[in-house]
């Protein structure tokens, strides 16, 4: 609750009125002073009342790529028995006010207000709650109370299409092989029986020594798991423009688009952030339980693998798990120690066949550390976005793509022929 600067004024002259008035005994400034005083009691109570509101809100659509139209449609109703009076009303989206128009809204009646939720940005933009200001009638207080919870409009980075994705060599639980043959199998996990499943799928030997029946699953050893990491340190993206780094915006497009290509190809791929990121409050923590996904590490930020049932629901897979992480990535405090930290992970863990490390320019005299994952992953490619000039072929062994953003990469990925 504030009392505005016409109420601070009267509630002084309420005072200096009073004590004149007894001090000299003047009996009308002592009237005038006692008025003044029941005025500002009389705006503490009205301002008091809390109105009874019910606030929703729906985002059309709640999850966009950059630069694509979003829009926050908010409905306001009067659940009181009284007309709330004097009430203005401002929604918040990202870093704006949205004027609300509650003002004599009768009981039972509700506004709805329709506005564009910014996305020129990529990231996750709160929007609410209401806020809702009560004044009195004489302008003398005014109480602002929140109405609503906030809801979050998820700004992906832009996909690019790719016309291919890396072959890789096969891996499997028996062991990598760099050759398979297209379609080839192996064993990778056993199950409980649910109805439906083949029979000749039971493995009865541990069904009769468990008590019940448990089938084989099989994966394809003929398809590659890729593995993209994200260098989301603000040490290797340092130029800035308005604060925000380009070259690591290019490397979030790029990543999705390398994401997105190897869910529409059915192929297991995770993601991956160099330094330690928090995960979003709504994005698709369920996906954790899935067969295949590895405990949650300071370096991995999330780890989409498809299993050998194929990848189901892959669009909102992909729209609430990697994208949802790559709208909130940021850049994070770190150095060379935690790019050493991360790689030493991927080395021992073994995530995958292909690599696709995404960096900006202040990473490039740490090419050589990534180089020295080529014996855990054969096939190893840099993204290097933002770089003043070329790197030089051949660095560390790696293929290296330069780019200046994710759209030129996404031209650079498709001419790729060795992997």
């Amino acid at each position: 609750m504030g009392i505005t600067a016409r109420g601070v004024g009267l509630l002084v002259a309420a005072v200096v009125l009073l004590g004149v008035g007894f001090r000299y005994a003047y009996p009308e400034l002592t009237v005038l002073g006692a008025a003044a005083g029941v005025a500002v009691g009389y705006a503490l109570v009205t301002a008091a009342w809390r109105p009874r509101l019910t606030v929703e809100r729906v985002a059309d659509p709640d999850r966009v790529a950059r630069g694509e139209p979003a829009a926050m449609v908010l409905t306001v109703r009067n659940t009181g028995r009284l007309r709330a009076a004097n009430l203005l009303a401002e929604d918040r989206c990202g870093g704006r006010l949205v004027p609300v128009p509650v003002l004599r809204l009768r009981p039972g009646r509700d506004t709805e207000v329709r506005y564009p939720v910014p996305t020129r940005r990529r990231g996750v933009v709160p929007v609410g709650p209401l806020r809702v200001t009560r004044r009195d009638p004489l302008g003398l207080v005014a109480l602002a109370r929140s109405y609503g919870d906030m809801v979050p409009v998820w700004v992906h980075p832009r996909i690019h299409p790719l016309s291919a994705v890396p072959t890789g060599a096969g891996r499997s639980l028996d062991g990598r092989t760099d050759s398979v043959p297209h379609g080839s199998i192996t064993f990778g996990s056993l199950r409980e029986y649910v109805v439906g499943d083949e029979l000749r799928r039971v493995h009865w030997r541990t069904s009769a020594r468990v008590g019940e029946l448990m089938v084989r699953e099989n994966v394809d050893t003929s398809l590659p798991r890729l593995v993209v990491v994200l260098d989301n340190r603000a040490a290797a993206h340092p130029d800035r423009d308005a604060g925000v780094a380009e070259s690591f915006e290019s490397g979030c497009e790029a990543a999705a688009s390398v994401v997105a290509a190897a869910i529409r190809e059915d192929l297991p791929v995770s993601l991956l952030l160099v330094a330690p990121a928090e995960e979003p409050a709504d994005a698709a923590d369920d996906s954790r339980s899935r067969r295949g996904v590895r405990r949650a590490e300071p370096e991995v930020s999330h780890d989409d693998s498809s299993s050998s049932r194929g990848v189901r629901r892959a669009e909102l897979e992909l729209s609430r798990g990697p994208l949802d992480r790559l709208a909130a990535a940021e850049l994070a405090d770190g150095g060379e120690d935690v790019l050493r930290a991360a790689l030493t992970r991927l080395r021992q863990e073994r995530l995958g066949d292909t690599l696709v490390f995404l960096t900006g320019p202040g990473a490039r005299g740490d090419l050589g550390h990534v180089g020295a994952l080529r014996g855990a992953y054969p096939s190893v490619v840099v993204g290097m976005f933002g770089a003043p000039e070329p790197t030089a072929a051949g660095v560390a062994g790696l293929v290296v793509v330069d780019a200046a953003d994710g759209a030129e990469f996404a031209a650079e990925w498709d001419g790729i022929r060795r992997w």
